[in-house]
């Protein structure tokens, strides 16, 4: 029960992180014409994103269990019981919060660093 529950988690907020990530890739690309531009402005938004989820998993036990796309993501036979289900669906969500936070640092980091290299190759 409880790695469906970690797996959903995972699922409920990449689907979420997806849609917030097109999005920058659309600034992204939009920028292309100024590649400088794109790759900082990927790193920042992204370093925006990481902040964003660690806010939101720093948070989780505040938003009540059954107010979350988790939870209505299980079957009623694969819910816990109230006594317990708090405890478990925000360490679950946490947990996804913080892993995708990682990816997001290690995207911004990269963005950050790709744009200044960018801008060190082309002061010729």
């Amino acid at each position: 029960m409880l790695k469906r529950i970690h797996y959903l988690a995972g699922v409920s907020v990449g689907r979420a992180c997806g849609f917030g990530f097109l999005g920058l890739a659309t600034t992204v690309v939009g920028l292309s014409d100024q590649m400088d531009l794109a790759l900082s402005a990927g790193g920042f938004l992204s370093l925006i994103a990481c902040l964003t989820l660690a806010l939101k998993a720093l948070y989780a036990d505040k938003r009540p269990y059954k107010n979350t796309e988790l939870w209505l993501m299980l079957e009623p036979n694969e819910r816990p019981h109230a006594a317990i289900a708090q405890q478990i669906i925000s360490a679950a969500r946490r947990q996804a919060f913080y892993c995708f936070a990682h990816y997001a640092a290690w995207l911004a980091a990269g963005m950050l660093v790709a744009s200044l290299l960018w801008r060190i190759l082309t002061l010729r």
